[in-house]
């Protein structure tokens, strides 16, 4: 029989398991209960994988084709009017254009073009900062002289005057926002390399004989991916509210093709009578953008050592 005073002193099962710490834990299940304890991410990407979703399936979702015209079907209401119909549901254009369907296949108008001017400006900046931070002296001085007239010059402005002169188009919105988007993917990993640069595991590479090239994709460009994640889709909702923009000026995507921020233009005419017409894809705009910049937050939060800013 174990005397009292051993008894008070060995822990038993319950107070060894109470003692485990949570960095004990499995890797993938403390990141799991990261991800589901941030309410904002989870949020944000429920709501980003319901647009992305719905523009994927919008050819098998919309219930009209969303360039048919009937003009003996105009400015229908919504179904939530007194004179609205479920026929459609989010009621009609000024050419009797079902909303409903081109609100779905405008998502996808949306969704690409933000996607591709941050994958074309990550492409961009990514090189000229990770180039600048590594290798400093004159490299880093001509980089951060095209970095600053970049800054300079600001991104409306620029994108305004160079699609008034060329004509605006889907890729012309596209390669636009891509090359004047790309001086916070500069800066950042411009910032991010210099850190990086005098590691001790970037100093065993170059010990080892590791080409320049090695050593910048596959040492450097890894550990400041987190970065890249997040300043991308800052930049994806950035390039999605200027496409609006510009759409709405008339030099951004033309009709008859399905855009948000041409359906506000086309229906601020409207606006005082038929409110409807700007209000639903306005809203769609602030679902979308709200959504990338919840996901952007929590992957920035999510790549804190401790899950905090």
């Amino acid at each position: 029989m174990s005397s009292p005073l051993i008894s008070s002193v060995t822990p038993s099962a319950a107070a060894l398991q109470a003692a485990l710490s949570p960095a004990q834990a499995p890797q993938w299940r403390r990141k799991l209960r990261r991800l589901l304890g941030h309410h904002g991410l989870t949020l944000g990407t429920a709501m980003l994988a319901l647009i992305v979703l719905t523009a994927l399936l919008a050819p098998w979702l919309a219930p009209h084709d969303p360039y048919s015209q009937d003009v003996t079907q105009r400015l229908i209401p919504p179904v939530w009017h007194a004179n609205g119909s479920w026929l459609h549901a989010l009621g009609t254009d000024k050419l009797g254009r079902d909303y409903l369907s081109r609100l779905m296949f405008g998502a996808r108008v949306s969704l690409l073009i933000g996607f591709s001017a941050a994958l074309i400006s990550g492409l961009v900046g990514t090189t000229l900062g990770v180039l600048a931070g590594y290798f400093g002296g004159r490299v880093d001085a001509v980089i951060s002289y095209v970095i600053t007239t970049r800054l300079a010059l600001p991104v409306v402005l620029v994108a305004l005057a160079t699609a008034s002169l060329v004509g605006g188009s889907l890729k012309v919105v596209i390669v636009l926002l891509g090359l004047l988007l790309w001086d916070r993917f500069a800066v950042v990993t411009r910032s991010a390399t210099q850190q990086l640069r005098d590691a001790e595991f970037i100093a065993a590479a170059q010990v080892l004989g590791a080409s320049t090239p090695y050593i910048l994709l596959r040492e450097i460009l890894p550990n400041i991916m987190s970065a890249l994640i997040v300043v991308a889709t800052l930049e994806m909702a950035h390039a999605i509210l200027l496409e609006a923009t510009l759409s709405f000026l008339g030099l951004g995507v033309q009709p008859p093709t399905p855009s948000w921020g041409l359906m506000v233009a086309e229906g601020k005419a409207y606006m005082f009578f038929q409110p409807w017409v700007i209000l639903i894809p306005g809203i769609a705009l602030i679902l979308l953008v709200l959504a990338i910049n919840l996901v952007g937050d929590g992957l920035r939060d999510m790549s804190a050592p401790d899950g905090r800013n």
